[in-house]
């Protein structure tokens, strides 16, 4: 992918003035940012709120389940995003010389896949969330993932701070962990209602 990924990082650099204009912009920088990743946790943080609501409350049993998957699922996403940027040795394309970095050659990695993204494409497991307990709103669950992981992503971009196959590297692992538990979850049902115990 490192022919789109230059192609599309060449256009943005020079769309930009030759720099990475939009690195420190409020827009870029401060409100999807940071206020992306604080919205984000407050959202997990509400969705603790709520599984905690729905303990307590006899009527309210049916959302159990989609709450705890939803909880480990966007948990799990951008932990293992997070996991595999420590060990990956991929630059950022504002660490590149190719992108005016001063430090030419110097290899800081550390910048793949997308972490910022995974905080917006983690809530992809709102669709397998949806799935096991509302199921007319799956379509609705994976839009606010694809469309909060997209906002996160392209402002990343435009940043300098990932190439665009970075973006789509979280999106197949915050998938890919969504997809895994959910595996899980509807296995322990199965047994659940086969009256196996759990081991």
């Amino acid at each position: 992918m490192q022919g789109g990924d230059r192609w599309l990082a060449d256009l943005l650099f020079h769309l930009e003035g030759g720099r990475w204009a939009l690195r420190g912009h409020w827009l870029t920088s401060e409100l999807i940012h940071r206020g992306g990743k604080v919205a984000s946790a407050l959202a997990w943080l509400g969705v603790i709120a709520l599984y905690l609501h729905a303990r307590r409350r006899p009527g309210r049993t049916s959302l159990r389940q989609p709450l705890l998957y939803l909880l480990l699922a966007v948990a799990l996403g951008s932990g293992t995003v997070s996991l595999l940027k420590q060990v990956s040795p991929l630059d950022c394309p504002w660490d590149l010389a190719r992108y005016g970095a001063t430090a030419a050659g110097a290899t800081h990695g550390g910048c793949y896949p997308a972490g910022h993204a995974s905080a917006g494409y983690a809530w992809v497991a709102l669709y397998f969330a949806a799935l096991l307990g509302r199921p007319r709103w799956r379509w609705h669950g994976l839009a606010v993932g694809l469309g909060a992981g997209l906002a996160f992503g392209l402002a990343q971009q435009l940043r300098g701070a990932h190439f665009a196959s970075h973006d789509v590297a979280t999106l197949a692992v915050c998938w890919l962990v969504s997809l895994g538990l959910f595996a899980v979850f509807q296995a322990c049902a199965a047994r659940a209602q086969a009256g196996v115990p759990h081991a």
